[in-house]
């Protein structure tokens, strides 16, 4: 009867030990955008998107799957078959973080197949939401970056309002949480000033970068620096909106 108990309390300890030494089960963040989130090519360095410094983020539990695209709105991401790959695969507790209207909102007539009305703007959010609820995961919200321009006195001005308005909409409306890179990005930019914000983007002098050997000035697309400051600001809006997630980030290391 001894040996009996003895069996039995190590049976217990070890079943103990098992549910304290298990981890979070693996998820996957899926990225889904356009060029200033996307993994650039190293042939548009230093051209950054804020999902790379994003992915570093994270513990070894989530893997970060960035298929957003350069050039993309939301409706040719659907007419690409870009979305549904990312809809099949997707399983209870993943993470879609969307941010589209650089592109939507693109008149010329050069872009016409990327141009998306508002309101089917609106339809395509809806379709992404929705889908990724049905698989149990999580959909988050995010306004498009905003572009560098500022006004005579120095202040960001607003690139995306029509678009941005559409985001905060339907994510009152869907109960989806939302990050407000519109608006923080243009507070970062004004923090930095008109000419020291040229250091968070891709703006180089002629026969400075061989990449860009005639010289750039290129207000939307993002830096390493200055996209990891992005990625930064995405990371300090999820812990204002105190989603799950952040049990996933990395822990700084105690020396």
């Amino acid at each position: 009867m001894r040996m009996f108990n003895k069996i039995s309390a190590l049976a217990v300890v070890l079943t103990l030990c098992s549910f304290v030494l298990s981890e979070p089960e693996q998820i996957t963040i899926y990225l889904i955008g356009d060029s200033t989130v996307c993994t650039q090519p190293v042939s548009q360095a230093p051209v950054t998107g804020w999902g790379t410094p994003f992915a570093v983020l994270f513990n070894k539990t989530v893997k970060v799957e960035n298929h957003a695209r350069g050039g993309r709105s939301t409706r040719t991401f659907i007419s690409e078959n870009r979305w549904q790959p990312v809809a099949d695969v997707l399983k209870p507790g993943d993470y879609v973080f969307m941010q589209f209207g650089h592109n939507d909102e693109a008149t010329e007539e050069k872009y016409e197949e990327r141009y998306t009305s508002p309101t089917d703007y609106r339809k395509n959010l809806i379709r992404f939401i929705t889908e990724t609820k049905a698989k149990n995961a999580f959909p988050v919200l995010v306004t498009p970056v905003s572009r560098r321009r500022f006004d005579k006195d120095g202040k960001a001005l607003e690139t995306h309002i029509e678009y941005s308005k559409v985001v905060a909409e339907v994510s009152a409306e869907y109960k989806v949480p939302m990050i407000d890179l519109d608006t923080r990005s243009r507070e970062l930019y004004e923090s930095f000033g008109v000419e020291n914000s040229k250091l968070l983007f891709n703006v180089s002098q002629p026969g400075t970068n061989p990449q860009f050997p005639d010289g750039v000035d290129d207000g939307t697309h993002f830096s390493e620096y200055g996209a990891r400051l992005l990625a930064e600001l995405v990371l300090d809006e999820m812990k204002k909106l105190k989603l799950d997630l952040l049990s996933r980030v990395v822990k700084p290391v105690s020396k």
